[in-house]
């Protein structure tokens, strides 16, 4: 297994994806290929600049870049070079900090969709339930089409079922409703599609699910569009960090409750463990060609650690190959 690092992607590059890239190397048994300037990653490796390949990338992609241009205009960023040594064969899937947007867009024009889909999504799996529930899409795609929200609800599936555990993925629409006649035109035009799937039991749809519904453990997919999606995921998010700013603030009140957190610490480390979006590691981007993985922009070694295992655990469930076995059912009939 081969896996491209973009070593200057990211808040704390190149050191932190070095490191993070290091510890894949010695504990998931991958081959290690960083991208970017070789001086400043020889610098974070010292003496075990031997154990892996460097491939010297002069440019930066930085946040004040067009996302939409970006890899087209940078042809020597370490995010671009890396993006075309995985469409070339020379690796299997690449880990990448730097630009949410860029990063889309390198992977949609160098790396290329999967025949037949419409657009890549981006879908992360949010702590909830057993197994954790995907979203999808998050902010790939703010203005959707019904057929965009059934590509998405069968790549979720085949995530869920194959990365997640979930032997039979239960898949809902995100609406204001669970009724069937809820919703704007998009969410009815999907629905009609997803519940078709559904009766010729390609994928378990469930119906439409609310808000509250997300984090109730009673769905392993939930399809919607970018816009809603992102704006679900950063209130999510919100939400756990202040909880956890509250919680700390109660254990700190008073001699007692210190007592008490002093009783709880290792339980709450757990809980809070389970809470944090980077033990994920990053987002998949589903729908291209090969595994392309955006790890958080603040991301540290251990996030970055975690990117690399959902990138060598994506290659090995074959989700690629389940999707191209499946496209002529994930396109409107009659195309």
């Amino acid at each position: 297994m081969r896996i491209i690092f973009d070593a200057m992607g990211g808040d704390k590059a190149p050191a932190e994806i070095v490191k993070g890239a290091l510890r894949a190397q010695q504990e998931l048994g991958v081959e290690v290929t960083l991208v970017g300037q070789k001086e400043k990653i020889e610098a974070c490796l010292g003496v075990e600049s031997a154990q892996v390949r460097i491939v010297d990338a002069r440019e930066l992609i930085t946040m004040e870049d067009d996302p939409s241009t970006a890899t087209r205009r940078k042809k020597d960023a370490s995010m671009t070079v890396a993006l075309n040594l995985l469409r070339d064969g020379e690796g299997d899937a690449v880990v990448s900090a730097g630009s949410t947007g860029a990063l889309l867009t390198g992977a949609t024009l160098i790396v290329k969709r999967i025949r037949g889909i419409r657009r890549a999504a981006m879908a992360p799996v949010l702590p909830a339930g057993e197994h954790g529930v995907m979203l999808i899409d998050c902010g790939a795609n703010v203005e959707c089409t019904a057929e965009y929200l059934l590509q998405f609800a069968y790549m979720g599936s085949f995530y869920a079922k194959k990365l997640m555990g979930c032997e039979d993925p239960r898949v809902g629409l995100l609406n204001v409703g669970t009724e069937d006649t809820k919703g704007g035109d998009l969410q009815h035009e999907a629905f009609a599609l997803l519940k078709q799937a559904g009766s010729e039991g390609r994928i378990n749809f469930i119906g439409n699910v609310e808000g509250t519904d997300v984090f109730s453990g009673n769905v392993d997919v939930v399809v919607t569009d970018g816009f809603t999606g992102n704006v679900l995921l950063k209130a999510t998010e919100g939400i756990i960090k202040e909880m956890m700013r509250r919680l700390k603030g109660v254990f700190y009140q008073s001699t007692k409750n210190k007592l008490a957190a002093a009783v709880l610490k290792k339980d709450l480390a757990v809980m809070k463990k389970a809470l944090d979006v980077n033990e994920v590691g990053g987002t998949a981007f589903i729908g291209i060609s090969k595994p392309v993985i955006k790890a958080h922009g603040s991301s540290d070694a251990g996030s970055i650690f975690a990117a690399a295992r959902q990138a060598k655990a994506f290659v090995e469930a074959g989700v690629t190959e389940d999707i191209v076995k499946n496209i002529e059912y994930m396109k409107l009939r009659g195309e």
